[in-house]
């Protein structure tokens, strides 16, 4: 296991495509709230062959630890450029969903030359409201996050995929029940202080906005808005709810391997894909 120590906390990552690795483009990982690395398991195998996929655990989840919260974006956005610092990436192409594709957008804005393409998936420029997400803390809190699971299932897959991949949905949602309280308290605040919307359009890096078609938490119409207001963005819409890289995988892989592979699409360009268009 590999962790990068800093100030505050500790940062648990994994580098995949490493063998045979002179020449190969980065490529970085950032997982959703309340998940680990491991819900990038579909997408390395894939992956790997053209990149060197490094995936981390953010702060407060996973094998990483917490430091106290609450958290900023910018404490998320500072994490991803210490790891690229530790490991002497000087650019990657960068994927995130949720507060990663959130997390994705902050790079972008704020240090977009250690970026090349950025995708990021199944998010916003501002998720909720502070109120919803201060409700959130409270209740966790308070009953912390195991009565959250069933609510969470529902967001995050189809009845459908829960049905034919009961072990894949369950192991993501063991690890949502599993997250460390103080991280995910912390992860909520630094969503309830985001609101990156005006500052987007900064954005210079090609970005591929991904959907998940039936997502009740961040809706295709969130991705099409940040796909329009990025300077070069296109917006594909796969089916599946939140945790779309998960459950339209093969569909998923097609559209980022074609995306970091090829030349950048047309500007504010919009786009439906099926789940089996364009298998891996």
């Amino acid at each position: 296991m590999r962790f990068l120590d800093l100030k505050s906390h500790h940062l648990h990552y994994r580098i995949d495509g490493g063998a045979d690795a002179a020449g190969k483009p980065w490529l970085v990982l950032c997982n959703s709230l309340g998940t680990d690395l491991r819900m990038w398991d579909a997408q390395v195998p894939a992956l790997s062959r053209q990149y060197r996929v490094l995936r981390y655990d953010r702060r407060g989840h996973g094998l990483s630890s917490a430091p106290p919260p609450p958290y900023a974006l910018s404490d998320l956005g500072h994490d991803v450029i210490a790891l690229l610092d530790a490991l002497e990436i000087e650019r990657a192409h960068f994927c995130g969903l949720s507060i990663g594709g959130l997390t994705g957008q902050w790079l972008g804005i704020h240090a977009g030359q250690r970026l090349d393409k950025l995708v990021v998936c199944a998010t916003a420029a501002k998720i909720g409201t502070p109120e919803s997400w201060f409700t959130r803390i409270a209740g966790v809190r308070e009953n912390g996050l195991a009565g959250l699971t069933g609510a969470t299932a529902e967001r995050w897959f189809t009845p459908e995929f829960s049905a034919a991949e009961p072990g894949i949905a369950r192991k993501i949602l063991d690890t949502f029940a599993a997250t460390d309280v103080g991280g995910y308290i912390g992860c909520c605040a630094a969503l309830a202080g985001a609101d990156l919307r005006q500052e987007i359009a900064r954005i210079a890096n090609p970005v591929l906005a991904v959907s998940g078609k039936d997502d009740p938490v961040c809706l295709p119409s969130d991705l099409e808005s940040i796909a329009a207001h990025v300077q070069r963005g296109h917006h594909v819409s796969l089916p599946g709810r939140h945790i779309v890289n998960v459950e339209s995988a093969l569909a998923f892989n097609a559209e980022l391997k074609g995306f970091l592979d090829g030349n950048p699409a047309p500007c504010n360009s919009t786009a439906f894909r099926s789940a089996t268009a364009r298998p891996a």
